[in-house]
């Protein structure tokens, strides 16, 4: 099992040099996930306290390169109209001009440079480099972004420009693109997208043209998009409490923003479009209508960070963008807020010259600083830490997420596991031979009364805290076209702990805000369960994934705190529970 970040952006992002990292470039990005010490943007000396295995470097394709090229040979003056160009752009607020030729060949240029780079970096077996970038479409402000990863190197790599929002703003476009790529090198690639919480109902639309999808449109999605990106610093996303009443522990990390900065448009109605677990059930509906799930995804975690610093540590966060490093600034001001004309606004912008529109109105809600999470990282079920092992893991959705600690998770489903299953020395071969893995579709039962069993096993990070719980989220379609969802806890610490009214009692918590700390004083080390869904139904479509619960522990806000005297707003979280979410399993009454 490897570790990596499949969103990472360095210098080359109009967007990362325009807020703050003007300098951190791939070099030092590699240099970082590798556990090298590397010289902020604030000055400071950053290092992870564990390297990854494995780091993608998703820069903006938008303008790839342009602005530090601008620094070199321009003015201030010119960074910055390139800079809201780049915003502009995403935003379908622009001109609709295209690149000219000498901003084409800066970002032709730039991406050779960076494939290089990458051929460089990679070690296969110890550190794994994949070639990608972002297609950042924002129409209205709405984020339909895709982070593009290739499992080739720079040979077939290098034969294509990225494909930005200058060339599309319709993801069908991209899948194109994707689509004449394989056909043209051989080669082969996968999208994976984020942040639906900010799309304003956008990201798992069932209508995306205003009328109901068809069979074309969810096939390539279905064929270009296996996992979806389901917690970053951009907020969590597998779960929102207005869609999931009963669930106690969906409120996390909630961005309510309409499309990162306004409420002008957000509406209740729309978060059934924008959340994981939603879009997992949305799909089951699409698939018995059209022959085919859209929404079959796995989940992965990663940063999309801007500061070239794959970070998710609570006690080691970089922040989302230069400006707000660790620093007592980054407890004064506000994050970014896009204007509805395509401005943008930053408050770590050291130089607002030829800026525009800086007044905010009622409608604007900034990004505060304190609500970003340091999250999240990918988890990848793969035989050798490779381009090919890691990507073919990717395209299978044999993956998981977690919001930073690196908790070991094992989930499978069968027909005939045995109730001690997970008692076995031999339980993961035992497991591969008799079910399926994390990401996979289950056959047909042997019999018409047998339920399908899971097992599920959960490791604490070893440099991390205990686990509280281990649950299991199913999501089904009913015979009268009803959809419903119920978590079942399956597997928890504390000798004797009881269940209050279906649920079971918290488990406590030994957080210290004073010092920043907590201890293991509760908690389990590993949990393990084989669990027999009790409410299942042959001719029902449904899925299921496990999510891990550790103890509660503090947020970066706290380490802040107390290492830099810093303080910040008494109604910022500031004690949460970490979380791991594996890929589902699916089940569909015509498995064969």
């Amino acid at each position: 099992m490897f570790w990596g970040d499949t969103h990472l952006h360095s210098s080359h992002s109009a967007d990362a040099n325009t807020v703050g990292n003007e300098s951190l470039t791939p070099v030092d990005a590699y240099r970082f996930a590798k556990g090298e010490v590397v010289t902020a943007s604030n000055g400071l000396q950053a290092r992870l306290n564990l390297p990854l295995d494995f780091l993608v470097i998703a820069d903006h394709a938008a303008y790839i390169g342009v602005l530090p090229e601008q620094r070199k040979t321009g003015s201030l003056d010119d960074v910055v109209a390139y800079g809201q160009r780049f915003f502009r752009d995403i935003m379908g607020f622009g001109d609709g001009s295209k690149p000219d030729g000498r901003l084409t060949a800066i970002m032709r240029s730039t991406w050779a440079e960076s494939l290089q780079t990458m051929e460089a970096a990679y070690e296969p077996g110890r550190f794994t480099t994949l070639a990608g970038f972002e297609w950042s479409a924002m129409p209205g402000g709405d984020n339909l972004h895709r982070v593009v990863i290739f499992r080739d190197g720079a040979d077939k790599a290098g034969q294509v420009l990225p494909f930005s929002v200058n060339d599309s703003l319709d993801p069908r476009d991209l899948w194109k693109y994707l689509e004449k790529y394989e056909r043209d090198t051989q080669g082969r690639a996968l999208a994976i997208p984020h942040n639906g919480n900010v799309s304003n109902g956008r990201m798992f639309a069932t209508a995306p043209d205003g009328k109901p999808m068809d069979e074309a449109y969810a096939k390539m999605r279905a064929r270009w998009e296996p996992v979806y990106e389901v917690t970053q610093i951009k907020g969590d996303g597998e779960a929102h409490p207005f869609l999931s009443p009963n669930d106690e522990f969906a409120d996390f990390g909630t961005w309510d923003k309409g499309n990162l900065g306004t409420t002008q448009r957000k509406k209740p109605e729309m978060l059934e479009y924008e959340y994981a677990r939603s879009a997992l059930k949305l799909g089951l509906v699409q698939e018995q209508q059209l022959g085919v799930n859209p929404f079959q995804f796995g989940m992965i975690g990663s940063t999309d960070s801007h500061t070239s610093l794959a970070t998710a540590e609570e006690d080691n966060f970089w922040g989302k963008a230069a400006g707000y490093e660790p620093g007592v600034k980054r407890s004064q001001g506000n994050f970014m807020v896009f204007k509805a004309n395509g401005s943008v606004v930053d408050a770590a912008s050291t130089d607002t010259s030829g800026w525009s529109d800086y007044q905010l109105t009622d409608k604007d809600v900034p990004v505060h600083t304190w609500e970003q999470l340091a999250s999240g990282y990918a988890a990848v079920w793969a035989r050798e830490n490779t381009r090919e092992a890691i990507f073919d893991a990717l395209q299978r959705r044999e993956v998981y997420a977690t919001t930073g600690p690196r908790m070991t998770v094992r989930f499978f489903a069968g027909w005939n596991f045995s109730s001690e299953a997970d008692e076995r020395s031999d339980y993961v071969r035992y497991a591969y031979r008799n079910g399926v893995p994390m990401g996979s579709e289950l056959g047909a039962p042997p019999a018409t009364e047998v339920a399908p069993r899971f097992l599920v096993t959960a490791l604490k990070d070893a440099e991390g805290a205990n686990l509280d719980r281990v649950q299991i989220v199913k999501g089904w379609h009913d015979a009268k076209g009803v959809l419903h969802e119920k978590v079942y806890d399956v597997a928890w610490a504390g000798k004797g702990r009881q269940k209050r009214s279906g649920k079971l009692k918290p488990i406590g918590t030994t957080v210290n805000l004073e010092e920043a700390s907590y201890r293991n004083a509760i908690g389990a080390s590993m949990l393990s369960a084989v669990w027999e869904d009790p409410d299942f139904d042959l001719a029902e479509r449904a899925f299921y994934y496990a999510r891990v619960l550790e103890i509660p522990t503090p947020r970066w806000i706290v380490y802040d705190e107390v290492k830099l005297d810093s303080r910040f707003p008494d109604d910022a979280r500031r004690v949460h529970q970490e979380r791991a979410y594996t890929s589902p399993i699916w089940y569909s009454p015509s498995a064969k």
